[in-house]
């Protein structure tokens, strides 16, 4: 608790010149039972979040708006299910972290129908990226990488890493990874080259977890056992951080947070250790 308030105090300080910068104001918060959500993503029309719903071993579907309820699969073959991706043709790729798999589906509304999977050489994959170039790449956070896929082949790796988690897409087809055991976000190249690291006092991240990026490519990341979401400009400045540091539930307050999911002016966020979605409008 006193490293995290320490953190906090150091955070806002920087934060307090770059508050005209950024504003986060928070909408609503989900009442569906859900346990241990982590990371959602937007459904390709823009009205459903696909939420990797851990403790139920399944994918929730909610209404975008409303943060309803509206659909479900996966629960019958899924295990520990860590996060979801779609590709350009809309099919679904989903991290089924304790059976050691990505598995594949198409989606059609809000049924879904699973028609392949991608295991090799990855062990506890907790993230999962459908890039543009075609190529799938996923987070082993038990084996420690990440490996990138052409048409099911293993075509690159990047090994050495800490329990590694989320991949999201950055400009020019470069890519954010969350290495949340060693406390950093890692730019890689397309083959998985390092290109550059945000980490250490600039940043003291604790087991930062996922991550998205608004158009302006400002990170907006989940670090967990801070308890807090910060958002860091395309430059590496710390612009904000969005809860005080405490574990608790209510507006701009979370517990071991995890998923990140933007678009435009809208912001969800999977509060896992509240078992909830909270959805918040975001203004540069």
């Amino acid at each position: 608790m006193g490293r995290a308030l320490s953190i906090l105090a150091g955070a806002l300080a920087v934060c307090s010149a770059a508050a005209g910068d950024l504003s986060v104001d928070y909408l609503a918060a989900s009442t569906v039972a859900l346990e241990n959500p982590h990371d959602l993503k937007l459904s390709p029309d823009g009205r459903y979040l696909y939420v990797a719903d851990v403790g139920n071993n399944r994918v929730a579907i909610l209404d975008a708006d409303t943060l309803e309820l509206r659909g479900e699969f996966g629960a019958d073959h899924q295990s520990g299910t860590h996060d979801v991706d779609f590709d350009a043709r809309g099919r679904a790729y989903v991290a089924d972290t304790h059976n050691n798999r990505v598995l594949i589906y198409t989606v059609d509304g809000l049924e879904a129908r699973r028609i392949g999977q991608l295991e090799a050489r990855i062990r506890g994959p907790e993230g999962v990226l459908a890039h543009p170039n075609g190529r799938i790449y996923v987070a082993g956070a038990w084996s420690g990488n990440v490996v990138a896929y052409d048409d099911g082949r293993v075509v690159a790796e990047l090994k050495g890493l800490s329990a590694p988690h989320d991949l999201e897409l950055a400009r020019g087809g470069d890519i954010w990874l969350a290495d949340a055991g060693n406390d950093r976000l890692l730019l890689l190249s397309p083959d998985l080259e390092i290109k550059r690291e945000l980490g250490g006092a600039d940043y003291e991240f604790d087991g930062v977890r996922y991550l998205d990026l608004t158009v302006q490519g400002t990170i907006i990341a989940a670090d967990k056992n801070n308890h807090v979401v910060k958002f860091i400009d395309a430059g590496g400045r710390l612009l904000r951080v969005l809860g005080d540091g405490r574990p608790g539930k209510g507006p701009n307050r979370f517990r071991t947070p995890e998923g990140v999911e933007i678009s435009g002016s809208w912001l969800w966020l999977a509060d896992s250790g509240n078992d909830r979605i909270v959805k918040y409008r975001i203004e540069e």
